[in-house]
């Protein structure tokens, strides 16, 4: 089912660990009579796009408090309890994130330092539809509640009976946030950073969503909105050794390869063995599962890497840079340091990436398509922003100035080196 690449050279790998792509030309002209519409008529671009794309109409964007408030009746008890949980640790991993103001003597006479404020208005996507993801709700607004963030709108798909589902609003319901628009795709993104009558413009938008999303969200970067991410497809790269569980890595495999069929998994290891083994266990397992077509399209586009050794497929990792990285080798923990590029990882058999989407406390929007070689996963820091503050005394002056001077004037500058000889000479 997964295809078995034995010992790829170097020069190889760019061609054989390539992500599937999609052609953005298809989807600009759409994000652009979508932008265009809810621009020019607002809520009513919105609904008759809407209709449109979601055969779905309503008279209001907004979901009523009182759907909000009677979420909790409709979740059943042992989600809700789940849903707590996963909230205390994803609260206690985040609020480990926050930083101390420290001030720095650069200079006697010359103090600076960083002060954190929060970003004001944020929106969260949150996909919906026929996989609601309201464990998408929990690790973006949590963060974004630690961060002092003032106001969180949150915009989902309607459900098949034109609602939201009730487990996302009751996430909504437990983290205090009551301004939700049932409102999915370019629709919602074009919303938030332009504004209608029901729905405010925001600073800043956050998570992840299909092609039409991530694309819609560039080109609302291009209109002077900041967004978290350009999250693409979902993935998954293992590396394990003889030691590894080839049912645990199995089940790995296909809960990622679930997502959808443009997500990619790779299992890299120095046993031929194992692979094989991980091989005929997946095709057992794919069959129990209901999105069993998704998860097959996946598998077809996935990897199996026999490598001379368990360095030699780390590095091969560090070079895929992905979004989840599984380390099923005896030793680890100690393995951990070689790595170098990736979103969030898993050390050890029973560290599954589920634990990770889900409940563990670690943040599951993570950098994918590569970018984790410069990107991080979502944090508190993320809805923040640092200012840099400074105070120099006249001593403080005097000691720089020389050197203020010597550059402004190397520079053609001069008004700079006015700005500190104008002080020195003041006598007051």
């Amino acid at each position: 089912m997964i295809k078995i690449y034995k010992f790829p050279q170097r020069t190889q790998w760019r061609e054989y660990f390539s992500r599937p792509v999609f052609n953005e030309n298809s989807t600009s002209e759409k994000i652009n009579e979508v932008f265009n519409s809810v621009d020019k008529y607002g809520d009513e671009g919105v609904k008759k796009i809407a209709l449109e794309f979601d055969e779905y109409k309503s008279d209001s964007l907004k979901v009523p408090l009182e759907s909000i408030r009677n979420s909790s009746e409709l979740v059943d008890l042992d989600v809700k309890n789940a849903i707590k949980l996963a909230q205390g640790n994803i609260q206690k991993f985040h609020e480990s994130q926050i930083s101390k103001t420290q001030v720095v003597e650069t200079q006697k006479g010359v103090q600076c330092w960083r002060e954190t404020r929060p970003i004001n208005n944020v929106g969260l996507y949150i996909p919906g539809g026929s996989a609601p993801l309201f464990s998408t709700l929990l690790m973006l607004a949590i963060p974004a509640k630690i961060a002092g963030v003032r106001n969180i709108f949150v915009s989902t798909p309607p459900n098949k009976q034109g609602g939201v589902d009730p487990e996302i609003l009751y996430v909504a319901k437990l983290l205090g946030i009551n301004e939700i628009f049932s409102i999915g795709g370019i629709q919602a993104i074009a919303a938030f950073a332009l504004g209608t009558e029901t729905i405010p413009s925001v600073d800043k938008i956050f998570g992840p969503g299909n092609q039409f999303v991530t694309s819609a969200k560039a080109y609302a970067q291009k209109k002077g909105v900041a967004i978290d991410m350009l999250a693409g497809p979902s993935e998954l790269f293992v590396v394990a050794d003889n030691t590894a569980n080839p049912q645990f890595i199995a089940a790995d495999l296909i809960s990622q390869a679930e997502h959808g069929a443009d997500s990619q998994v790779i299992l890299a290891s120095d046993s031929e063995m194992l692979l094989r083994k991980v091989n005929d266990i997946c095709i057992d397992l794919i069959k129990t599962l209901p999105r069993e077509k998704i998860a097959k399209k996946s598998l077809s586009k996935s990897r199996l890497v026999l490598m001379s050794s368990i360095e030699d497929c780390i590095e091969l990792s560090n070079f895929y840079a992905p979004e989840h990285l599984i380390i099923a080798c005896h030793n680890a923990r100690t393995l951990r340091s070689q790595i170098s590029n990736a979103g969030s990882v898993f050390l050890g058999n029973f560290s599954c990436e589920s634990a990770g989407d889900y409940a563990s406390g670690t943040n599951h929007a993570l950098p994918t398509g590569g970018t984790a070689v410069a990107e991080s996963g979502i944090s508190v820091e993320s809805f923040q922003k640092k200012i840099s503050f400074q105070t120099v005394s006249k001593e403080g002056l005097k000691n720089l100035g020389p050197s203020i001077k010597a550059m402004a004037n190397a520079e053609g500058l001069q008004g700079h080196a006015l700005a500190v000889d104008i002080r020195l000479d003041n006598k007051s």
